[in-house]
Formats: structure tokens, sequence, C-alpha cells
């Protein structure tokens, strides 16, 4: 059974896009940059954090599921001057996020957990993201629609902000909050050790 560790609809609908069998357990940790740590060090450490809290309450709920792999993923934006983005605190807040990436290009980056039986994997992805120049009425209005607020970096490209984007190199799901290619690769592996490591046990 795959298990979500995260209350992102975004996430749930990527997972089921893909066509996965999933429950949804939201991890409820702290979700603070510690000093001097670096972006991928930040999403791999909280997608962990989240992938492991849950595989903790779910195993003492049930120790009998070997089956079990628990999902943990997080996600930032990284503006051209090397500012970690998170999800705005107001609308103030998020004008300005946006004038920062206005006419510049840069990275969202998303770490991922996969919590089994066999153990931790943890990778990340990372996607470049070019943005036209913004007006500030083209900000304002964007605000008004309530698109930034749950948003690392302010804004959803799946949403009105897709018309701001003329390229991206690397993952487009990425920037949704989940590589779905990444994510896909490291649950196949993990169901293929978990069945190698039963056909081992079964043959001793």
């Amino acid at each position: 059974m795959l298990v979500l560790a995260s209350s992102s609809p975004r996430r749930r609908e990527l997972l089921a896009l893909a066509g996965f069998a999933f429950t949804v357990s939201p991890a409820l940790i702290a979700e603070e940059l510690r000093a001097g740590e670096s972006p991928i060090g930040y999403v791999t450490r909280l997608a962990r954090e989240k992938a492991e809290a849950v595989w903790s309450r779910h195993s003492a709920q049930d120790r009998e599921d070997d089956a079990r792999m628990v999902l943990g993923a997080d996600t930032t934006v990284v503006a051209a001057d090397g500012q970690i983005l998170e999800k705005p605190l107001d609308e103030a807040h998020a004008a300005r996020m946006l004038r920062l990436l206005s006419g510049t290009t840069h990275q969202v980056i998303t770490g991922v957990a996969l919590v089994s039986s066999a153990g931790v994997e943890v990778a990340a992805e990372v996607t470049y993201v070019t943005m036209l120049t913004l007006s500030d009425a083209e900000i304002a209005e964007y605000l008004a629609a309530g698109e930034s607020m749950d948003k690392a970096g302010a804004y959803a490209i799946q949403g009105r902000a897709a018309r701001w984007v003329p390229r991206i190199h690397g993952c487009y799901f990425n920037v949704m909050g989940l590589p779905l290619a990444l994510v896909s690769s490291m649950i196949e592996g993990a169901r293929v050790r978990a069945e190698m490591g039963q056909r081992t046990a079964a043959s001793i």
C-alpha cells in the first residue's frame, strides 16, 4: 500500500494521474529552514521527515503490513539571486516574490523520500523555469485571483501563471510539486527490492 504523506491536492492529483492507488496521511511537522541549509538539503530533509513521521504512525497501528510504502515530498523555489522562496505569508509577501521572479530564470526543487520496510530512499529534482517580465498590474490581477497563497514562489504553473512561462528546462510536473518520473522509478525500485527480499526469505 502506498501512503502519501502530504495534504497537497496537487500531489494527490498527480499521483492519481500516474495511475497509482494510494491513501493520504498528512505529516504534521515544522517546515523551517535551518541556518546555512542548502535548498536541496532543505527539501530532502523535510521530505524525509514527513515520510518517516507517517511511517512511524502507521507502523504503530499495523505492524504486519510489510508492503507499505510512504511517500514524502517538499517543494521550494530558488530565485535567481539564491533566495529560497517558500509559501507567502500574505499578499504583500507574494507580490515581492513575483517581482523577484519577474524577468528571470529560477529553480524549482522538489525533495522526495520513500520509506518502506527496506529502508529510506531520498532524491531531488531540479527544474529551471523562465518567467516573463511582469507589470505591477499583472501581479495585482494575479493576486486577486487567489492562486498565490499556498504555493512556493507564490505562483502555480498549471494556473493563470502559465501565460508568463515561455520555457522550462526539466520536469514540468516537478514545478507542480511532484516529479512523476522520479517518483515512479523510486516506487518501482522499492517494489522490486521487496519482491526479491520475499523470494530470498522464502528460499531460506
